[in-house]
């Protein structure tokens, strides 16, 4: 699996950014989509993940730091991921990243997640 992280960008405080994983090499059904963000000098962190589940949306669970605010859903027909976020904060500035693990548990470790996206910078700053 093939994992393409876009739509970061610069953002006033209070804003919104939409990010997008696309996924190519196979489909995604049966995988977790997961969210992660860097800040500099940080470790990598869980923002948001979502299960796979054919009748309905997915589960959903969400970091604390960005329940809210954040909005993670997947369109399975496109074979992406969104991650809608809204009232942007100087500290959500990082580098996003999208995961995919086929396990098809509700993970917040980095570790359980085998496929990872380049990254997409989301910039908070008046």
């Amino acid at each position: 699996v093939q994992l393409q992280a876009s739509g970061g960008g610069l953002v006033q405080p209070g804003g919104s950014l939409r990010l997008s994983c696309a996924a190519s090499g196979r489909t995604l059904s049966g995988y977790t989509m997961g969210w992660f963000r860097q800040a500099p000098g940080k470790e990598r962190e869980f923002v948001a993940a979502i299960t796979w589940i054919s009748w309905s949306a997915g589960r959903t669970y969400y970091a604390d730091s960005v329940k809210g605010r954040f909005t993670i859903s997947r369109d399975n027909a496109k074979n992406t991921v969104y991650l809608q976020m809204n009232s942007l904060k100087p500290e959500d500035t990082a580098v996003y990243y999208c995961a995919a693990d086929s396990t098809g548990g509700l993970w917040v470790e980095t570790k359980m997640y085998v496929y990872w996206g380049q990254g997409t910078l989301v910039t908070v700053s008046s």
